[in-house]
């Protein structure tokens, strides 16, 4: 991989950017899922062990490149673009100017709120962890194995050879068990990051878990606490569906679907805790079950607002943050 022609191509292109387009087609060229650097980090693979550690620290070096020189000139391009508007328009200091408005919630802090206020009234605690994590809680404590893809460098930000940006509050269980053991009932809300940006993922996200450890605890307890979750989130009684799937920390696995006017959407994954995971922890899977459940915050406010692009929850538009009920918001955006 020829490293230094591709970063003389894109200090040509950042070069040529002229506009804000301009610089978000460099992203997607460059960042996107299918981008040039991008592309670089998945074929990491294919390199031999001995290879892999100088070849990865170089695509680094190139994406913190790109980062740095496009935040330069993101400032650059703002400040060109706000001086031709400020050249096109004049503003009348004598009119009136508008009352003062009071600010709101964001829809996203609005979900979790919302989410949280339901599991506190069932005997949930909150917990929260640090965002940056060790490899140990973030996959080893979750039985998640070595050779596992979500370990790769184009999936995982890595600080160091041992420190991530934790990619799932998972690791907030397991702290919360090392400290309360059990019994526990506890949901961890927080920020997780991966490696992917493009239109459909953003590298920074919101997820809430919850984590339920008890003796006797079963999959029909499990099936139970979020069936009525569902429906008291979505305000109706809704058609729920357990299909069977994989996750390494839990066993049996499952998604969750509901059904809407499209047909099933995936709203949610499950499962059981894995015992390997309590062991690990501390805790005898002989005398102790529980459950886990994980969803995406984002997902959730979108269904709840009825949004039809998710991307409106990261433009910081002002009509939308100003509603307080969600059938304003449709209403708000016209």
């Amino acid at each position: 991989m020829d490293l230094q022609q591709l970063k003389k191509q894109l200090s040509k292109d950042l070069n040529k950017a002229s506009n804000s387009k301009d610089l978000q087609d460099l992203k997607i060229k460059y960042l996107g899922k299918k981008g040039r650097i991008s592309l670089l980090s998945k074929d990491l693979g294919k390199l031999s062990q001995s290879e892999r550690p100088k070849a990865g620290k170089a695509i680094n070096h190139l994406k913190k490149f790109f980062e740095e020189q496009s935040q330069i000139l993101s400032k650059e391009i703002e400040q060109k673009e706000i001086n031709a508007i400020l050249e096109t328009e004049s503003i009348d200091i004598s009119l009136p100017v508008e009352s003062e408005k009071l600010g709101n919630l964001h829809p996203i802090t609005k979900t979790i709120d919302k989410i949280c206020q339901y599991f506190i009234s069932r005997g949930y605690s909150i917990e929260d962890g640090p965002e940056i994590e060790s490899e140990y809680f973030n996959f080893d404590a979750l039985n998640i194995p070595k050779d596992h893809p979500a370990r790769d460098m184009h999936d995982t930000f890595y600080v160091d050879a041992q420190m991530l940006l934790r990619t799932h509050t998972s690791p907030v269980q397991i702290r919360s068990i090392l400290k309360s053991k059990a019994p526990l009932k506890i949901i961890c809300p927080g920020k997780v990051y991966r490696s992917d940006a493009d239109q459909t993922h953003t590298p920074m996200f919101h997820q809430i878990e919850g984590l339920l450890i008890d003796e006797k605890v079963n999959f029909g307890n499990l099936k139970h606490e979020l069936t009525e979750f569902l429906n008291y989130f979505f305000g109706k009684k809704l058609k729920v569906r357990f299909r069977p799937s994989y996750f390494p920390f839990t066993e049996p696995s499952a998604e969750v679907d509901i059904m809407d006017k499209k047909g099933w959407l995936e709203i949610m994954g499950c499962g059981m805790v894995h015992p390997n995971v309590l062991k690990e922890a501390g805790v005898d899977p002989k005398k102790y079950s529980g459950f886990a459940f994980g969803l995406g915050i984002e997902r959730m406010t979108k269904l709840d607002y009825q949004m039809d692009d998710m991307r409106l929850l990261f433009e910081n538009d002002l009509r939308l943050i100003s509603q307080s009920k969600n059938e304003d918001f449709k209403i708000a955006l016209r």
